[in-house]
């Protein structure tokens, strides 16, 4: 089996892809810009394997993707390419336009064009698996989680760009008939991560000895899952969903952002006690406009149609994750001096989710 991986070399494309090639020995094609948090870095564990490619292409770009399709024919797209983080879409919304529906919508094209031409048995067998986010439906209350069946209400632009990438590849099944699988996840965290995200962020500032900045009262609560939980549930949907079909993935790990920033503290004392108490770090900011409250998933259909379940717990996610970050400085420490310094973003009015 081969499959084209787009944004394989962001976080979760390139756990997608270390876990395909490295473990499953499918071969993959990845195509990735390699914008500000795309890193070849990422998916150097896999770089040299003869079932692997790596193309540096933007989704954006038609002809580029249509040569791709003809020249590696695959019989599966997983199309993670995306801009991602909340906060830059409130200073930045057009680029979350531009990469996730316009993006989307020339990926599409390019995969049914392709599709449209291949053999009744490939064709049949084509799956154009798009990977979104829970933030497309909102915010929840206090009580209950977000399924398949939950209506949409993104409230920040990156939340409303994802929601109209969803609705093309679901207009695109409908309406051209091309075998689509959606899939809508929880907070990921995990090696690899960029570090405006929460986790890393507080982990490599913590070291640094710098701030750990709180939005709010840090009372956001989010269900986190283990990026390599994800990977896993991402090739359970491509190779046993069912076409049409949407899939919540979940970690089943809700916290509140506070707690998490505490838990890690707690383990940084642990492993570098010149430092502690890194609690001392915290300091509560002024919170994010309009930040959702809660977000959660119920994974049962997941776990009863696909057979997945996360092996992660929060607890031993987060002591792999720091243990992860304090062994590899290499990958994350030319970010840090680069193109990323830990700054506040996403000052401006708007919407969203955690930093």
């Amino acid at each position: 089996m081969k499959v084209m991986v787009t944004g394989g070399a962001g976080f979760i494309g390139s756990a997608v892809v270390r876990l395909l090639v490295d473990t499953l020995d499918v071969q993959v094609v990845t195509v990735d810009a390699l914008t500000y948090a795309g890193n070849l870095a990422s998916l150097a564990p896999v770089a040299e394997r003869p079932g692997h490619r790596f193309v540096h292409a933007d989704i954006r770009d038609r002809a580029r993707l249509d040569a791709l399709f003809a020249e590696e024919r695959p019989d599966a797209v997983l199309h993670l390419a995306a801009e991602s983080h909340v906060d830059r879409s409130i200073d930045g919304p057009a680029a979350f336009v531009d990469t996730n529906i316009v993006g989307t919508y020339t990926v599409l094209e390019a995969a049914r064009a392709y599709w449209s031409a291949l053999p009744a048995a490939a064709r049949d067998a084509f799956r154009f698996h798009h990977v979104s986010t829970d933030e497309v439906f909102g915010e929840l209350g206090p009580d209950g989680a977000f399924t398949e069946d939950s209506p949409y209400a993104p409230r920040s632009p990156y939340s409303a760009s994802k929601a109209a990438s969803d609705h093309l590849v679901r207009a695109w099944a409908h309406t051209y008939g091309l075998p689509v699988l959606i899939s809508n996840c929880s907070n990921n965290y995990g090696p690899y991560q960029f570090p405006e995200k929460l986790i890393p962020l507080m982990i490599l500032n913590g070291l640094d000895g710098r701030d750990l900045p709180v939005y709010g009262a840090g009372a956001q609560v989010r269900d986190w899952l283990h990026v390599d939980d994800h990977a896993r549930a991402l090739w359970a949907v491509l190779t046993r969903g069912r076409p049409g079909e949407t899939y919540a993935i979940g970690g089943g790990a809700e916290r509140r952002n506070l707690a998490v920033v505490e838990a890690l503290c707690e383990r940084l004392d642990a492993r570098r006690p010149q430092g502690a108490p890194h609690r001392r770090l915290i300091r509560f900011v002024a919170d994010r406009p309009g930040h959702d409250a809660r977000y959660a998933i119920d994974a049962a259909k997941a776990r009863r149609a696909l057979g997945w379940r996360p092996e992660h717990s929060f607890d031993s996610g987060l002591d792999h994750t720091v243990d992860w970050y304090l062994a590899n400085p290499d990958w994350w420490q030319p970010i840090r001096d680069g193109s990323y310094r830990g700054d506040r973003l996403g000052l401006a009015a708007g919407s969203g989710d955690q930093p």
